[in-house]
């Protein structure tokens, strides 16, 4: 039989499995095959193949007149141990001179693999045996494809399904609409669902959400709410992602009176909305200029007994720094502690942007502090508080922030020094913007005409027209 293909060796070391040392030497046995216990050998042999190492090199010696080869015991191996050793025990036989795999024993195989999704080692498998796996085996193997996205291979095996007279499942059709809508292959959502009707395989609520996320996905958000709005008539209610891909959508358009009504709709429907239904609108009614709504309805959601998550924390701490609201702000960062969730730099960032934005340096600075407990801080932060401290005309602060940034391996950006120049420059302190200039000449960036006119604009502020002319000059 031909060798084994890479496919299946990668499949076999990307899934290790520990081999313990046994703890005392196998005995040889010699059992003959026709008064053999199948059962009884398999489990010795899969307690070979589980604990020791190299064991092909010595298997056949240690069983002389076992016939490995027949499809009774084949098989018993396979059922009692595990995918890789089930496939390295076949591959072992496949090498032995005169083996014919059956095809039971090769459909046992090709299952087994197939219910461990290893699409690449199945089809290699399949390749290399040359067996056609049975109708119900060959459905699984499609679902398998669909689910990781493998379009062109799942399509091929429908082809076979079709050639050989079998409609898939229901079940088979939604996983091949699903593994498009994530392939972002909606040109082939449709097409199967054509062909699904073509077969008269009647739809079902998965079927229908998937359909609406189709909509979605192909900018028409109106046709997936009205598709919606049939089948609720009807009496069917599809699953909550249909109602928030739609409630998504919707809040992109600014549909806010459409929100509202499906949130009703998932309420009066025994849908109730979760967290995530909740997020998708918080997060743009922050986004889309109306924190203040959001902030009521993430209020609201307490109230009736949700809990929100440190993602509808953050939004809701990024939407009320955009309204200035910082005490609230403040409020719900600890809070947010107080539940138990750790900040992520995402929320940090936000909350000492909103403060360095308001000119409250002093809370600022404390957030940072309590971000350095948890994580070090991020490059993005240390420039917020950079700029926040220059802004104020904090100077000295913000040099020794970017030098701290410095000894803990960030690289202050040019945006970073070119303000920091132009507020020296302001101040007067040419001497230290001359500092600061050189420095940036050696960390690599080239100094530019902003520098130049900083210091220029800065002389003669200060009376040091001469200067600045020279410089001009130069």
């Amino acid at each position: 039989m031909a060798r084994a293909s890479s496919s299946i060796l990668i499949f076999l070391r990307q899934n290790p499995r520990a081999l313990k040392k046994p703890n005392t030497q196998i005995r040889y046995l010699t059992v003959e095959t026709k008064d053999c216990d199948f059962t009884e050998v398999a489990q010795q042999i899969c307690k070979i193949i589980r604990t020791k190492p190299r064991w092909e090199n010595t298997l056949s010696s240690e069983y002389p007149s076992l016939n490995f080869s027949d499809p009774r015991f084949i098989r018993e191996v396979l059922k009692q141990t595990s995918v890789l050793l089930s496939v390295r025990f076949f591959l072992w036989l496949s090498s032995r001179k005169g083996f014919s795999p059956d095809p039971i024993s090769c459909n046992a195989v090709f299952n087994a693999l197939v219910e461990a999704k290893a699409c690449s080692a199945a089809q290699s498998f399949l390749k290399s045996t040359g067996f056609s796996p049975e109708p119900v085996s060959l459905e699984s193997y499609a679902r398998c494809l669909w689910e990781a996205g493998r379009i062109k291979e799942a399509c091929d095996v429908f082809e076979r399904l079709k050639g050989a007279g079998v409609c898939p499942s229901i079940g088979t059709w939604n996983a091949a609409l699903s593994g498009c809508l994530k392939a972002k292959r909606t040109d082939m959502v449709w097409k199967l669902y054509q062909e699904m009707m073509e077969y008269g395989v009647v739809a079902d609520v998965e079927t229908v959400g998937c359909l609406i996320r189709g909509f979605c996905d192909d900018n028409e958000v109106f046709k997936g709410y009205g598709l919606l709005s049939q089948v609720l008539e009807d009496g069917v209610v599809p699953g909550k992602a249909a109602f928030n891909r739609l409630i998504s959508e919707f809040c992109k358009e600014k549909e806010y009176a459409k929100v509202s009504e499906l949130l009703h709709t998932m309420i009066v429907m025994n849908c109730a909305p979760d967290n995530f239904t909740y997020q998708e609108v918080i997060n743009w009614l922050c986004k889309k200029g109306r924190p203040y709504e959001g902030f009521r309805i993430f209020n609201d959601l307490k109230y009736r007994g949700y809990a929100p998550d440190i993602v509808m924390y953050t939004t809701m701490i990024h939407g009320l720094c955009t309204m200035g609201w910082l005490g609230e702000a403040r409020k719900l960062w600890f809070e947010m502690i107080d539940k138990g969730f750790h900040p992520s730099k995402y929320t940090c960032n936000t909350l000492i942007h909103g403060f360095c934005k308001s000119g409250i340096l002093k809370q600022a600075q404390m957030c940072r502090e309590m971000c350095d407990k948890g994580f070090r801080p991020s490059k993005y932060t240390n420039n917020t508080m950079i700029h926040g401290f220059c802004k104020s005309g904090n100077l000295e602060q913000a040099w020794i922030l970017c030098k701290e940034m410095g000894d803990k391996g960030f690289r202050p950006s040019k945006y970073i020094y070119d303000i920091m120049i132009h507020g020296f420059c302001k101040s007067g302190n040419f001497e230290q913007a001359r500092i600061i200039c050189k420095e940036m000449c050696d960390k690599g960036y080239m100094e530019t005409t902003i520098n130049r006119n900083a210091m220029m604009t800065g002389l003669c502020l200060h009376g040091r027209t001469g200067q600045a002319y020279k410089l001009f000059r130069k």
